[in-house]
């Protein structure tokens, strides 16, 4: 099931300073990668990988590109929202797509590869949309610096064709964030923000009821003044994670206890913090390790 939420109109941006050269030249690499593609499904989270990916693509290919925005309980709903936001912000149409990977035995048993299936349930689903729209390919954030993690969603994108135009233009993060800043895109400094599923560790199993959880904990450091968060749901621990710029904060007594005393009431007995700080993939560690 699907659901098409059409664009509001977009204000003018105002003037920016140029590119620095090697971005500039990156930027024309992508956005000949993009017309190349001729038309295109973009698989958008509200992200600023995705996001740019989309305003590149809807710049160089007008309707022919189209945004597909996943929904599920491994999603949070004010996430999913004000990525619709910022879809229309920038006058795009975006696709909503339900997935059903907790309907998935492998993914709920949460092993390492856990984002493979994730992704091959999304990219499963927007297969079908994209013929039916007519647009030749599908196409999805990944960028150079994924390369340097354990990230197996590349392997589904890899079985099911999808493009990754960023990373053939060889656009890292810092990239990104620069050019969709001069682009104008709302996110371009947004903190990443992965599925919710990526704070449980693996082996345990992922349930509506932990991932929801998960969210509400996370909202409450957020609205505390916390832009980078994860909180990693250990059962009946909870280890949160924060710039490390933000360690001699969160202790501070005020926030500590209301922390504590949210946390709690949420259903964690022990609410801890991470002392290295936040840091996007800790619970590969694990992995690693081994």
């Amino acid at each position: 099931m699907s659901h098409v939420v059409q664009p509001a109109a977009q204000e003018s941006a105002g003037e920016q300073a140029p590119l620095a050269p090697e971005l500039a030249a990156k930027y024309a690499r992508l956005r000949e990668h993009v017309r190349d593609l001729g038309s295109v499904l973009v698989a958008y989270s509200g992200g600023v990988d995705s996001a740019l990916l989309l305003k590149v693509a809807h710049d160089e290919l007008g309707e022919r590109a189209v945004g597909a925005l996943a929904v599920s309980p491994a999603y949070d709903d004010e996430e999913t929202a004000a990525a619709l936001a910022v879809a229309a912000q920038m006058s795009i149409p975006v696709i909503t797509v339900a997935t059903h990977e907790m309907e998935n035995p492998a993914y709920v048993a949460n092993g390492p590869d856990r984002c493979f299936h994730c992704k091959d349930e999304l990219f499963d689903r927007l297969a079908p949309l994209a013929a039916e729209r007519g647009l030749a390919h599908i196409a999805y954030g990944v960028n150079r610096d994924d390369l340097g993690d354990y990230r197996p969603g590349q392997k589904a994108a890899r079985q099911h064709g999808v493009r990754g135009p960023l990373l053939d233009a060889d656009l890292g993060k810092a990239e990104i964030r620069a050019l969709a800043h001069h682009l104008g895109v709302p996110v371009w400094n947004k903190p990443a923000l992965a599925c919710y599923s990526s704070r449980i560790p693996y082996g345990t199993t992922v349930t509506v009821e932990a991932l929801r959880r998960i969210g509400k904990a996370e909202r409450v450091v957020r609205n505390l003044g916390f832009s980078r968060v994860r909180v990693r749901h250990h059962d009946t621990i909870a280890r949160i994670e924060v710039d490390p710029d933000d360690l001699a904060r969160i202790v501070a007594p005020d926030v500590r206890e209301v922390i504590d005393r949210e946390l709690r009431a949420l259903g964690y007995l022990y609410i801890t913090l991470d002392l290295r700080g936040y840091r996007t993939g800790s619970l590969n560690d694990a992995l690693r390790r081994r």
